[in-house]
């Protein structure tokens, strides 16, 4: 494994509240696009966090592979579309039919109740929940920067949507009993 070492991962860019996108345009920190990319980083993070707590290998086995998926979105996100020819890996229509697969099988072999969830019976079932909840955020501001024209990947919003649909069948795969809500 080759790694190149920096001197610093401080630019000082940040200090007057700016940054660069993947594509190298300045931009504020403000900036729809860096919501949008900041949301997917926390949601990397909590699956991390799922990752460390579940003890099923299938399944830890997808969640690193959506943590890994979910840099190809985030690069998609911090690249302004003229320079979108530039990436290596972007959502297209085969990584989602690959995706639309594995949530196919998944739902294949989890019960599918009816009625709402009350998520805290299982640690791993509890933050897999949250992740849904991250990433149904993380669609609503992609679909916000979609309605501004800033992006253009119809494949990467119904990728998006079917995310939250897997982390939720993954959370109810791994629970025994799940709680209902009661009217």
């Amino acid at each position: 494994m080759s790694t190149k070492i920096k001197s610093s991962i401080t630019t000082k860019t940040g200090d007057k509240g700016q940054t660069r996108l993947f594509s190298c345009e300045l931009v504020s920190k403000n900036s729809p696009r860096l919501e949008a990319y900041g949301d997917l980083d926390e949601l990397a993070c909590v699956l991390g966090v799922v990752r460390f707590i579940i003890q099923n290998q299938e399944l830890n086995a997808e969640i690193l592979a959506i943590q890994r998926f979910l840099s190809t979105v985030a690069a998609e996100l911090a690249t302004t579309p003229e320079k979108l020819d530039k990436l290596k890996k972007r959502v297209d229509q085969e990584s989602l039919r690959n995706f639309e697969t594995k949530l196919e099988d998944l739902e294949s072999r989890t019960p599918i109740l009816s009625g709402f969830i009350v998520s805290g019976d299982h640690l791993g079932s509890s933050y897999l929940d949250l992740a849904r909840t991250v990433a149904r955020r993380c669609e609503r501001k992609v679909v916000a920067l979609a309605e501004k024209g800033l992006v253009k990947n119809e494949y990467l919003l119904i990728w998006l949507n079917r995310l939250s649909d897997y982390l939720y069948l993954m959370a109810r795969f791994i629970e025994d009993k799940p709680q209902m809500v009661k009217e």
